[in-house]
């Protein structure tokens, strides 16, 4: 096995083959490159006209990629937990956001798959799993605290003097 390892500035990725398919693994590099994270990296256009406006497309709310270190023996649901332990589990993911993260690594796995990951992952309390208003599951990191309002402490201080009365 020949093992070629591509690194563009903090983002890293490797290549293994066979000698008799060596040249197809290079031939694989500029793809692999391509897929990688941007990270602040400018990437240089090849033509002017390729490259789209921003008008051409609506902002998207989760189009930035989690960033991590990701070790050879990572399994799926390895992978999908370092990206919900950082600041982008934060935030409520549904399925195609997760699968787009692993793309972005190029990671390119069936739906299905990333889907009983998910799945596994919030049913050993690693990720919270709740319905979105659309009717689709969204993740968070399970060390995420919702948020509580002044008035919701007060309630909880009310109740608790309530027990301690009776």
């Amino acid at each position: 096995m020949v093992k070629i390892k591509v690194k563009l500035g903090q983002a890293e990725a490797e290549v293994e083959a066979d000698p008799e398919h060596l040249r197809e693994a290079i031939d694989l590099i500029p793809e692999v490159a391509g897929k990688l994270p941007q990270m602040g990296r400018a990437s240089p256009a090849a033509d002017p006209a390729d490259t789209a406006r921003p008008a051409d497309f609506p902002p998207r709310e989760h189009a930035e990629a989690p960033v991590v270190t990701l070790e050879k023996g990572d399994s799926l649901a390895d992978v999908i937990a370092k990206f919900f332990a950082g600041p982008w589990g934060r935030e409520r993911r549904k399925l195609s956001d997760v699968r787009e993260a692993l793309q972005s690594y190029g990671l390119n796995y069936p739906k299905q798959s990333v889907a009983v990951a998910l799945l596994r992952l919030a049913k050993a309390t690693k990720l919270r799993r709740f319905k979105a208003e659309d009717g689709e599951y969204v993740y968070t990191s399970a060390t995420t605290v919702p948020a509580r309002t002044p008035q919701q402490d007060d309630d909880a201080l009310q109740a608790a003097d309530a027990v301690q009365l009776a």
